[in-house]
């Protein structure tokens, strides 16, 4: 970007801080500031963390001054205050898309800053093509840059702030064309149902193999749903009860930090919870969400006395928005046997509300990588690995150490970003500590590292950052059920022993899994014993290896396996 012009300018947020901005005497600083369009990030320092609140306009004095004047809660804090601060940018390439464009981009970014306490906006404002948004990631990285310099604390390194769990996972995304149809139908059919007050359940079933942006369209559904009535017609709808529901431990963290910063929580109206704790309790819903249905329970478990979680939300629900993978199923628990699935996707679809996702968004990898990796779980076959240089390296190791030290160089390197190694479940691992004190490790020959979570956090970690956030866990060896529906820069997977190869395919050992929720039987609908193995370990190995962004190093344990790795990587 060697022809635009830049300006970032920290004022007072106060009558004397816009005084300030009217009188200064570089005549670029005002033209840009005064008479383009500008984007600005009001903040107020409280403790440790920030408010703040982020806008465009094209009139900034005016725009102030009306903020100052507005009765609302969200600009008091910050005109009550002594404390508040502005940040006003100017670019010469300043458009009104572009102003959107860069203003959605911050909410994205702030909104995945550990300081910011809360931030406010309220909009949605991804733009389409337009003219110079070409330019955006550029313009968007210098003025991030330029923030840093001016506060590194609100506005840390962007790399810090792309590793983290919660801005994979923020309502900000841009959307592809194909979640953006998916938004805009769900929104339009919610709208439409609370409206006309019907009576009959509504099913919207979202489907889509891992890596299909559905947690990105979820996350951004919940967060439009706060604010109904501004995307509708509908002046009605703004006070709808909604509820967010996963079965992931680590998902919940993430979703409570977003409601928290985003104050989708005010009067109680939002909840993210598990399944479990909604179904026991007395609340009911207008619109329940659920990522990752296919963790929910379809049969009796521990805390959970029902038959099918599904159909418990379903009856507490006035409409229910559902997100599926079916090769993300890892437990007996959870399985959904094809007539049920299909009965499922029956209802959704007479009540026109059966949607696909199937663009790839996690991986950088080439279609033919892809499908080599398909082939490998699911086809059960072991082709060359697909020479093509797109960028995603797909690497086989013949020595776990050292593929676990080139993730740990990887992770250290702050332009490579969060990279972690994980493993198939092969090696005992309980919740419950061992009685001898001693961790539970993944051992494989001289190489032993402790299963997730087991490492003492250091000072200053919080226990509310999911597994691969906290920095110990760099030193531990995760699992489908810390990283199942997370995203790592690079990830190394060790194949354990329950995947083998002999007579020329891949076969699935269940002998050698330490996983009784994916090897025990399960009572089918029609009281037989099924085993389900040979289904749900080839899931648990597709999670694992669609992890990594840019890049995915695998170690297998059988030795033979290995070899025909090693052997399909040299040819």
């Amino acid at each position: 970007m060697n022809n635009q012009k830049l300006i970032i300018k920290d004022i007072p947020y106060n009558n004397d801080g816009l005084k300030k901005l009217k009188s200064q005497n570089n005549s670029e600083i005002k033209e840009y500031l005064l008479e383009y369009p500008t984007v600005y990030v009001i903040n107020d320092k409280k403790s440790k963390d920030f408010n703040v609140y982020v806008g465009e306009s094209n009139n900034i004095i005016q725009r102030t001054k009306q903020h100052f004047i507005e009765d609302r809660e969200d600009m008091s804090r910050f005109k009550n205050s002594s404390n508040s601060k502005m940040f006003v940018i100017g670019n010469s390439h300043f458009n009104k898309s572009l102003t959107l464009d860069i203003e959605n981009q911050l909410m994205l970014y702030l909104s995945s800053v550990d300081t910011v306490n809360s931030l406010d906006n309220r909009r949605d404002n991804p733009q389409n093509k337009y003219y110079t948004s070409e330019e955006m990631t550029d313009i968007f990285r210098d003025i991030w840059n330029g923030l840093h310099k001016h506060n590194p604390i609100l506005f840390p390194l962007q790399s810090e702030v792309e590793n983290s769990a919660i801005f994979k996972s923020s309502p900000f995304h841009k959307l592809n064309r194909q979640q953006n149809v998916a938004k805009d139908k769900i929104i339009n059919k919610v709208a439409t149902i609370l409206d006309s007050k019907k009576q009959e359940h509504q099913l919207i079933l979202v489907e889509g193999d891992a890596g299909s942006g559905k947690t990105v369209l979820l996350s951004t559904i919940f967060y439009l749903l706060n604010n109904l009535d501004k995307y509708t017609d509908k002046e009605n709808l703004n006070n709808i009860d909604t509820h967010l529901l996963v079965n992931n431990d680590e998902q919940v963290k993430v979703y409570e930090q977003i409601v928290k910063r985003l104050k989708l929580n005010e009067n109680n109206k939002n909840i993210v919870e598990k399944p479990t704790k909604f179904i026991n309790g007395n609340a009911r819903s207008d619109v329940t969400l659920i990522d990752e249905s296919h963790l929910l329970w379809t049969q009796g478990k521990q805390a959970y006395q029902g038959k099918n979680q599904l159909n418990d939300i379903i009856e507490k629900s006035k409409i229910t928005i559902a997100i599926f993978d079916k090769h993300q199923i890892l437990r007996t628990q959870s399985y959904v046997e094809e007539e049920q699935l299909n009965k499922l996707e029956e209802i959704s679809e007479k009540q026109g509300n059966l949607i696909h996702l199937d663009t790839q968004m996690r991986m950088n990898a080439s279609p033919e990588k892809m499908y080599w990796l398909n082939e490998l779980v699911y086809g059960r076959k072991l082709y060359n690995i697909p020479s093509k240089n797109d960028g995603y390296e797909l690497k086989i190791f013949d020595d776990v150490n050292e593929m676990f030290n080139q993730i740990k160089a990887k992770n250290d390197n702050k332009n490579n970003g969060l990279s972690r190694v994980v493993a198939t479940f092969d090696w005992p691992y309980s919740q419950k500590s061992q009685k001898n004190g001693q961790l539970y490790d993944v051992t494989i020959g001289n190489f032993s590292k402790p299963w997730n979570l087991q490492l003492p956090r250091p000072k200053g970690v919080s226990k509310k950052l999911a597994w691969a956030e906290q920095k110990q866990t760099i030193n531990e060896i995760g699992s489908t059920f810390t990283v199942q529906g997370f995203d790592l820069n690079y990830c190394g997977v060790i194949i354990g022993p329950s995947v083998k190869f002999r007579n020329g395919k891949i076969i699935y050992d269940p002998s050698e899994s330490k996983d009784k929720n994916a090897t025990q039987n399960r009572t089918m609908s029609d009281k037989s014993k099924k085993k389900l193995a040979d289904e749900l370990i080839p899931n648990e190995l597709n999670v694992l290896l669609t992890r990594g962004v840019n890049g995915l190093y695998i170690y297998a344990v059988d030795d033979a396996l290995r070899k025909e790795l090693l052997k399909a990587q040299r040819k």
